[in-house]
């Protein structure tokens, strides 16, 4: 796989408001990291508050600051992290390249995702009070240095139907965006603690034929 076409497999687009200060997160070969909150518009008039991770190389000349309206391009990534006793898949979207707020023609599509990837475990479909169908899976993506990504995506309605059928080893192609979803945990000594999941919330998704993968074996829309 080149160079050229990982990094087409996993492209995200966002466009938000910065809310709050940076943080430092950690350091490679000599390059600080930070992690910024980012809240992202939904139209359902809610906000998807995102964790956005940039070089320190990156922000030479720019002056980030709480409430501003930025466009990034970038990819989302996972790293493992050892939190409360086990390890924990974490997301972030890392930061390639950061631009000007262009005004409303920017929120028209304030948060896109694409990934090109592989089913690493098996789908888990299921069905809502309301009966609501869902499927959830794990994509890993591929990037440089024999890395991978592994992110949790989840398909709704006819492509939920069409997930669950996905096998361990497939190739899809996924559009959408990413999500963050609250919920609450309950351990074992009866305390809750509210916690957020990030994830990619399937619009349109596709099966690539691994013989030829210029076709594709379905094609799937909400």
């Amino acid at each position: 796989m080149t160079l050229d076409h990982l990094m087409e497999t996993n492209v995200v687009t966002i466009v938000g408001k910065i809310s709050g200060e940076k943080k430092f997160s950690h350091e490679i070969y000599g390059e600080g990291f930070y992690v910024y909150n980012m809240e992202i518009p939904r139209l359902s008039e809610t906000v998807d508050n995102l964790p956005l991770t940039i070089s320190e190389r990156l922000l030479v000349g720019l002056d980030l600051k709480d409430q501003d309206m930025i466009k990034v391009e970038g990819q989302l990534r996972s790293y493992n992290k050892f939190i409360d006793g086990s390890n924990r898949l974490v997301l972030t979207i890392f930061a390639r390249d950061i631009m000007p707020f262009d005004g409303e023609e920017d929120l028209k599509n304030p948060n896109e995702i694409f990934l090109e990837g592989y089913i690493c475990k098996s789908p888990v479909y299921r069905e809502t009070p309301f009966g609501r169908e869902i499927t959830d899976i794990l994509v890993a993506v591929n990037r440089l240095y024999n890395k991978s990504d592994y992110i949790p995506a989840i398909a709704w309605g006819r492509n939920a139907r069409f997930s669950s059928n996905l096998n361990i080893g497939d190739k899809i192609r996924i559009w959408g965006r990413i999500q963050s979803r609250k919920y609450q945990k309950k351990f074992n000594d009866g305390n809750v603690v509210n916690k957020v999941a990030y994830e990619v919330s399937i619009s349109k998704m596709e099966k690539v034929n691994s013989e030829d993968e210029n076709k594709t074996e379905e094609h799937t829309d909400l």
